[in-house]
């Protein structure tokens, strides 16, 4: 038996041969006329085949609105080029990993690309969709004048002063020494009631942290250091293992920070937005073989590192505050101390902060400040809970409603991370100290000859002349 694969257009011819034999004469011929006509469409797949090409129609429309979109991303992110004649625009590929670059010929009435999706196609791909969004062209109707308007996507940049920049660089080392020594004339002697006299403490921090600004170790470094002694910068010339000691004196630590906070104060006019962040320094110790070993193999080949979390001016990159920690520690909990060292020295303004720190007790530390705070809410924050402070649900809603304003601001942030990197590209991004106390030290020192090379800049680019141990700041 065979099977009707027409079901519905038998049942139409069926229907309509029965209505004419029920009709009259005239009524016959009409509706055979008809019926003739319902016949030949239930026959024919032009319906269903118009129903394909509208649905292949919204595809390539839909497909060529998402080129637009790329186009427009390119045209943000990408560098255009094209000849003096304007007539060919080179675009780069967007593919991960591929360094082509495509040639787009963008005639109004013809555009041409190099590209496989416009070889294939024939139609706009998304790098002509780039090159049209860069450039848009106007013609007058006098057949004869072309006036173009032009609108390409410029990176804003900041102007160096090479000359100052240049001053400063050369000049750096004589000028850290002098500084340095400056600003451990202030630090004093402790009292020693017993034992062997030591060496001058004063003698002691200098060496210390310029041993850190030369990068080298604490035997190569004894060639700096008699020359240094030689300028009278200190009385004694001490033995390199004598530098070593002190790195381990956990006497040293406060006076570190105290120096550093020191060091930032010639700048607190021109400093009143700041950033907060952290980041690890390695050190050269492995972790615990027994823990690596029968534990987490993974740990074998894995390093220690200490956190330093420091606040920074975000115009010098000069560091006001600086705390340091185990890899573990948690970034928040650290930010009220960061502040209230700031805010004893400079007057704040704004203060810009990531999600890590973003909880109610740092937003009010801050307006306890006189500051406004910008530190970014994360995705699933829900607001009005009960210990919410006003600080809080005020720039919950800043944040939510006025988006380009907060993150202008909140852009300010980035600057801490070009504190660290400033940092690190200098004098390393790793500790050789051993021992836990010289390696808080020796991180120390870093962020102390970092401060130092930032005044130096600011003496350069500001002309700035930076004094030290004002009589009103108690010292330790």
């Amino acid at each position: 038996m065979s099977t009707n694969i027409f079901p519905l257009t038998d049942s139409i011819i069926s229907d309509n041969i029965v209505s004419i034999e029920k009709g009259s004469d005239g009524a016959n011929q009409r509706s055979l006329f008809e019926n003739s006509i319902a016949i030949a469409h239930a026959e024919s797949p032009q319906s269903h085949c118009g129903l394909i090409a509208k649905r292949k129609a919204r595809r390539m429309m839909e497909e060529q609105r998402e080129r637009e979109q790329r186009g427009l991303i390119i045209a943000a992110r990408a560098k255009l080029q094209r000849t003096e004649d304007g007539k060919r625009w080179f675009v780069p590929s967007q593919t991960e990993g591929c360094h082509n670059t495509y040639t787009v010929k963008p005639d109004p009435a013809k555009p041409h690309c190099t590209c496989p999706d416009f070889t294939a196609r024939g139609l706009r791909c998304k790098h002509i969709f780039a090159v049209e969004i860069v450039t848009q062209r106007e013609y007058t109707d006098d057949g004869e004048t072309q006036t173009f308007t032009e609108t390409t996507v410029v990176k804003k940049t900041y102007k160096q002063e090479w000359s100052a920049y240049n001053a400063a660089q050369v000049n750096e080392k004589d000028e850290f020494q002098k500084l340095l020594h400056e600003l451990c004339k202030g630090v004093g002697e402790p009292s020693q009631k017993m034992g062997r006299p030591r060496l001058p403490f004063e003698d002691m921090i200098f060496a210390a942290a310029f041993k850190v600004y030369s990068t080298v170790s604490g035997r190569r470094f004894m060639s700096d250091l008699r020359d240094a002694h030689a300028k009278g910068y200190i009385s004694k010339l001490p033995c390199y293992n004598s530098i070593f000691n002190y790195f381990e004196d956990e006497t040293l630590t406060p006076y570190l920070k105290m120096l550093i906070e020191e060091s930032s104060l010639p700048l607190q006019t021109v400093e009143s937005d700041f950033a907060v962040d952290s980041s690890g320094f390695s050190t050269c110790r492995f972790v615990q073989w027994v823990q690596a070993k029968h534990h987490d193999p993974k740990l074998l080949e894995a390093r220690e590192w200490i956190k330093v979390h420091l606040m920074c001016g975000v115009k010098t990159n000069v560091v006001t505050a600086v705390e340091i920690t185990d890899r573990y520690a948690g970034d928040s909990p650290q930010f009220a101390g960061l502040v209230k060292t700031t805010g004893r020295n400079f007057t704040m303004a704004q203060v810009s902060a990531d999600k890590a720190y973003s909880s109610s007790q740092n937003l009010q530390v801050v307006a306890d400040h006189d500051a406004q705070p910008f530190i970014a809410f994360k995705a699933n924050t829900v607001s009005r809970k009960p210990h919410h402070t006003a600080i809080w649900n005020r720039m919950f809603h800043f944040y939510s409603y006025n988006q380009t304003r907060f993150m202008q601001c909140y852009h300010k942030r980035s600057n801490v991370e070009t504190t660290f990197h400033m940092i690190k590209s200098k004098f390393g991004d790793s500790l050789r100290s051993k021992t836990k106390t010289a390696q808080i030290n020796e991180a120390l020192c870093k962020v102390l000859a970092h401060n130092l090379c930032c005044l130096i800049q600011s003496m350069f680019e500001l002309n700035i002349k930076p004094e030290f141990w004002d009589a009103s700041i108690d010292q330790i």
